[in-house]
Formats: structure tokens, sequence, C-alpha cells
């Protein structure tokens, strides 16, 4: 599966971040530190130019990197400004240099063309400085292809099965299909369930129409809101978006994100929370609780997956009809990698 460059990845979440000290990552195969340049957020590829030490290893100071091998300098534009025992330095002596921005919380590295990182395809996620949202955060390593933790964003029927007991799924997630909407950069989903008691440990005495929608967008970002309204909601507004300060409790928002940092792994972020109107950080705990167990059900599911494929010659997929979003997205990013591929090979 190919991937699309031209996105702005999540390479980290901004509390994992220390001041005074560079993080290695790893962004589809290729290795890279972030670090801090008197304040100014700065990605670099992470292998000194010297004899390929890794930077996440060297030593902050000031607006400068020092690797701790061999002890280069480098400035916050890449370029190496000291060498001991050295006084020229060859002209060649740079390392590659990544947009990188701050946004919702989150760290983001532009991967493809450095002329092209538009801070504005940074999707609009909900971060910790939100003051509606009470959120925590977390990440899971995968042993699994970036591409299948998206699929399972892409299709929720799995929710009945996979997450039976812990998300308290009904058969609903698997018999009705969400509304399905093509973007520019991803696909909306949109559903109602209609004269429910709601999900899991948030069930209600009374029937109430619940809501989730979620856009999935490039390279592997899910941003979804939901809601619980009293019964009949759904109907009064035409089955089309509520509007939120109609709901009756359980307004939520997640956001997830799926970065490949090889050929077969993959880190997946993601935070949760309630609307402060709608909840507090007991409930926001026991939501993250919630999620470690959900999201550790998806791991074992899709690491299970991938050894399958791993040992299948020539895997084949057989398509159903919840696939629409899975076969919508896929078709996007196949697009996109295969114009950036002609592109290049142009240039």
């Amino acid at each position: 599966m190919a991937y699309v460059r031209n996105a702005w990845y999540v390479a980290a979440w901004e509390q994992d971040l220390q001041p005074d000290k560079p993080q290695g990552v790893t962004i589809l195969s290729e290795p890279i530190v972030i670090w801090r340049a008197d304040g100014r957020l700065v990605a670099f590829e992470d292998r000194c130019v010297h004899r390929l030490a890794p930077l996440s290893l060297g030593r902050c100071e000031g607006a400068r990197l020092r690797c701790m091998y061999h002890g280069l300098l480098f400035d916050a534009d890449g370029a190496v400004v000291q060498i001991p025992g050295q006084d020229m330095i060859p002209p060649q002596a740079r390392l590659r240099s990544y947009p990188v921005e701050l946004r919702h919380s989150w760290v983001w590295v532009w991967m493809g063309d450095p002329a092209l990182a538009d801070p504005a395809l940074i999707p609009p996620a909900v971060g910790f400085d939100d003051p509606d949202y009470i959120l925590g955060r977390g990440f899971l390593d995968y042993a699994a292809e970036a591409r299948l933790i998206n699929d399972n964003l892409l299709d929720f029927s799995h929710l009945s099965y996979v997450h039976a007991e812990s998300f308290g799924a009904g058969p609903e997630f698997a018999d009705e299909r969400p509304r399905l909407t093509p973007l520019e950069r991803g696909v909306r989903f949109e559903r109602w369930v209609v004269g429910t008691h709601g999900p899991g440990r948030r069930k209600s005495d009374a029937l109430i129409d619940s809501w989730q929608s979620y856009d999935f967008l490039l390279p592997g970002i899910l941003l979804m809101w939901s809601g619980s309204f009293s019964a009949g909601t759904a109907e009064r507004c035409g089955f089309a978006k509520p509007d939120y300060a109609d709901a009756v409790g359980a307004v939520t928002f997640t956001s997830q994100a799926v970065t490949p940092t090889g050929d077969t792994t993959a880190r997946y972020f993601f935070s949760w929370g309630p609307h402060r109107a709608h909840g507090d950080e007991a409930m926001r705990d026991m939501l993250m609780t919630l999620a470690d167990r959900a999201f550790t059900e998806d791991k074992v599911m899709i690491e299970a997956q991938q050894r399958v494929i791993d040992r299948t010659p020539a895997p084949r997929i057989m398509p159903t009809v919840h696939d629409r979003g899975v076969t919508l997205f896929n078709r996007l990013v196949e697009r996109l990698a295969r114009a950036e591929t002609d592109e290049a090979e142009a240039a």
C-alpha cells in the first residue's frame, strides 16, 4: 500500500516532548528527530552527517543540537556550524529538514515536498487547549500495517463483534449503514441510532436517539463527535446533523491518528473526553479506561490479521457492503500517491 507523502502526519503528543531533549520518531520508515530550538519546533532526519549516529541521542544547546558521538553541532536550519578540531566545514554538511507544526496538541510533520507544506491542510482536531472539552490521551504501537488500522476505523460494523463487551455495541452497527459523503481529502460518516438506551456504561433509562459523526481525513485522521438526544430528534431534524445544544447527554469528542512507522508497523494516537456541559474529569477517566480496553481489542485483532496476511501467498479480500468507506478512502490515497509518483518521475 502506497501512502500520500504530501500530507501532515502526527509525530507525537505535544505533552510528550521534553523542552531540552530531542525526541526520535519514525514516519514512513524515515527516522526523524524533533526538538525545540529556543522554543521553535524543529524536525531533522535523525542521523548525523558524520557517522550516521542518531541525533535523538544528542544534546540541545539553546538554538543548536549537538551530536553526542563526535560532537558535531547543528543549527536550527540543519547546517553544521561546528566540527570539534576542524575549522573547515564542508558545504554539504547539512541535514534534511521537515516542515513541522504544533496544532491541536499534536506535533505534525510534512513528509512530502516542503514547498507544498500548507498548514491549512492540517485536519481540524480538538486539542487540550480547547476549553469546551475535557480530554485524555494515549497511543499504541502496532505490529501491523497502518492501512489495516485505517480500514478498521473506516468500517464501524466491527463494533458489534470486536467491542460487544467493551463499548457494548449492539447489532445496529453491523445491521445499519451510515450515510457517507466523499470529501476532498477524506470521507464523512454520519449515523443515527433511533430508540436506543445508549451504548455500554452510558445507557439511559429512557429511550434516546444517538448521533455519531466522524470525518476520516488524509493521511489517517479520525475526528468524531457524538451525543444523545431525546427520542424523536432524528426524525424532527430529517436525520441530518443535530444541534448539539439540544443534546440530553453523552456529548463527546475523540481524535485518532494513524501514523505509518514502517512497512508493517504503525503508531496509533488517540484522545477522548466529554464536553464540559455533559461531563467532568471522572467521566473522562471512565472513557479513557474504556478506550484502553477497546483499542487493545482492536490491536489484538489487527495484529493477528497482519500475521495471516504475511503468511498468505498473494492475499486477496472479498469486500462487503460495509467496505464502501474503505474503498472510497483507499482509492483517494492511491490516486494521490500515484500522482505524486508521476510528478516525481517527470521531474
